[in-house]
């Protein structure tokens, strides 16, 4: 997730990393953007757009997935609480 700073900051400090480590590898990294209808801390945007700019210089190919949308996937076809 990239709304933590947990998967934002350290997330993107281990794939610099193992960026520099293995510079003729490919790398696909998929995150979950944070969205304000399921959570309400204040620097999830913040923290989000600072890692995405880093996902995008240190990897081949970068996934954003929406969390409001797995979470609707989750309530309506999985009928979960």
């Amino acid at each position: 997730s990239l709304g933590g700073g947990t998967g934002a900051g350290m997330g993107t400090l281990l794939i610099s990393k193992i960026r520099e480590e293995y510079p003729d590898r490919m790398m696909a990294t998929f995150s979950v953007v944070p969205s304000p209808k399921v959570s309400d801390t204040v620097v999830e945007p913040y923290n989000a757009t600072l890692s995405v700019h880093q996902l995008v210089e240190n990897s081949d190919e970068t996934f954003c997935i929406d969390n409001e949308a797995l979470y609707d996937i989750c309530m309506r076809t999985l009928k979960l609480p």
